[in-house]
């Protein structure tokens, strides 16, 4: 029988035609359907490509009830459930290098755009105006460029920077000093990059770290005659304080092609102000985006389906079946350790170590590797990570990493150990599995715990001294957080002590400041894992 695909969005003819030509697929072109009407219909396949237009929610994952694979034309997955497409084993791909040139190239037409005054210029002169003098703009050459995420396409608008005489700095915390060394590019913290650069552009994923990574606070320390550019997520600049600092001439301008919300509210002052240039997210709206991602997702689905390998899956490592049902369990580990360990670590990583002893040790060890480093850079590099190309993204960024086997006799039988090392200070990690197969996390550093690493969480470093554990309770139950579990350790008798508490909701930024005025609270941070 032959295999089923959907494709559900518009994609260029040359993808299509890479998944006709095979006899052993059956594929139907289906652009535009409603989600009721796909919800119908999608039990009926073993693969789906989409683009941005098809949103793959939970119910409708849930009714997938054959399907294997989803292919994602584009970098993003936000509009797939991963969560639900994981439980279903269903495996999620994307194409993160196929837009990179289109969006390196959006980002400097909107530079370029803003910094002469392009639009505002020529809709004035097809208004039938000649208002030299009013459209006066600036150049670039000899300018300061500062780059927020030192990626790909980050990279690409470095290059192009200095083919323009623009000095580049740069923000990318999981990139070492000696990669910037040798991309000439001067390495630097956010709060320097807000207040050197004449032009601001990021090109990270957004995430719950770099989520309003731009706001009051970085408006205030730029120049006034900075210009700010996202052609990444909206969200990473707040809108609300980029409004605030266009119309109280705190920067000369914006540019943006993303928004918080998509389609955007065009009531909004972002679409009224003459110092902000606005596209709606053309990035990789290039014939040739369309063509690369087109043919590179169609290649992915064909080899998965026909079992040629599985490449770019953002929730599902490749393994054996075998090997599946032992290291599955220790995979899921992996990742939680990882996302634990990233959101704690101080300082840049410039090596992972990674020891396995115990049961984990006959198998190859490949797919739990690839799923801590895939954990613990996942808060930086967002979407652009997965289990396939962990390694190779952090060896872009010089870190090495490193796997030992032991079989010495440990504290604990079957376990993962992690030593992290920065350019700060190192951390070390031991994770287990529980009797019932859920992961553990059992040390950190010299200090012995038993966390559960899920859902909500708060990471406390104390002193070991009376009260601190009820005084922490007593502060979340007034802010009416409840604590599902919570576990403790500490070195020595009277030293450092940690608290781990698993909560059952967020915890707001008020409540954290209020627990670290708290007597004896050295240190807090609220994880997601």
């Amino acid at each position: 029988m032959k295999k089923r695909i959907l494709i559900s969005d518009k994609m260029a003819d040359e993808g299509v035609s890479i998944l006709t030509a095979e006899p052993e697929f059956d594929v139907d072109y289906k652009p535009g359907l409603k989600p009721e009407e796909l919800k119908a219909i999608i039990k009926d396949y073993e693969a789906i490509v989409i683009r941005s237009a098809t949103k793959l929610k939970a119910d409708i994952i849930e009714a997938a009830d054959n399907l294997k694979f989803i292919g994602r034309a584009g970098v993003g997955l936000d509009n797939v459930d991963l969560k639900a497409a994981t439980k279903k084993g269903i495996v999620a791909m994307n194409t993160p290098a196929g837009n990179t040139t289109s969006t390196a190239e959006q980002t400097w037409s909107l530079i370029l755009s803003l910094s002469r005054n392009i639009p505002q210029a020529c809709a004035s002169l097809k208004s039938g105006n000649w208002e030299r003098t009013k459209f006066e703009g600036v150049e670039l050459y000899g300018k300061t460029i500062g780059i927020i995420g030192l990626g790909r396409i980050g990279s690409t608008v470095a290059g192009f920077a200095k083919a323009f005489g623009m000095k580049v700095i740069a923000y990318d915390p999981y990139l070492s000093k000696e990669i910037f060394d040798q991309r000439n590019i001067e390495m630097a913290d956010v709060e320097r990059l807000v207040k050197e650069s004449d032009y601001i552009t990021v090109h990270i994923p957004k995430t719950a770290e770099t989520t309003n990574l731009i706001s009051d606070k970085e408006f205030d320390m730029m120049k006034k005659t900075a210009r700010v550019i996202n052609c990444a997520r909206g969200g990473i600049i707040n809108e609300a304080a980029l409004i605030k600092a266009l119309q109280e001439n705190k920067i000369a301008g914006a540019a943006l092609d993303v928004y918080e919300q998509e389609p955007p509210d065009f009531n909004s002052p972002l679409f009224k102000l003459d110092n902000c240039v606005v596209t709606p997210h053309l990035g990789a709206s290039t014939s040739e985006a369309q063509i690369n991602v087109a043919v590179e997702i169609a290649d992915t689905i064909r080899n998965a389906l026909l079992g040629k390998g599985i490449v770019n899956a953002s929730n599902f490592p490749s393994m054996s079946a075998e090997a599946q049902k032992v290291l599955a369990p220790y995979v899921r580990l992996a990742f939680k350790m990882g996302k634990f360990a990233g959101q704690l670590i101080n300082g840049r990583i410039s090596e992972i170590n990674i020891t396995y002893s115990g049961i984990i040790t006959e198998y190859k060890t490949a797919p739990i590797t690839l799923s801590l480093v895939n954990g613990l850079l996942k808060l930086i590099l967002g979407e652009t990570i997965n289990f396939v190309n962990a390694l190779d993204l952090a060896k872009e960024r010089a870190i090495n990493v490193q796997e030992i086997k032991s079989n010495k006799e440990e504290e604990f039988v079957n376990c993962i150990s992690v030593e992290i090392k920065t350019d700060k200070e190192p951390m070390t990690i031991w994770g287990t599995l529980s009797s019932n197969k859920q992961p553990r996390i059992v040390k950190v550093n010299d200090v012995y715990v038993e966390a559960v690493p899920d859902g909500d969480m708060l990471f406390i470093n104390n002193n070991d001294k009376p009260g601190v554990v009820g005084a922490v309770g007593t502060i979340l139950a007034e802010e009416k957080i409840n604590i599902a579990g919570i576990t403790f350790g500490r070195a020595t008798k009277g030293g450092q002590a940690i608290s781990v508490v698993n909560v059952d909701s967020e915890v707001p930024e008020s409540t954290i400041e209020k627990l670290k005025r708290t007597k004896d609270v050295l240190f807090v941070k609220f994880l997601k894992v």
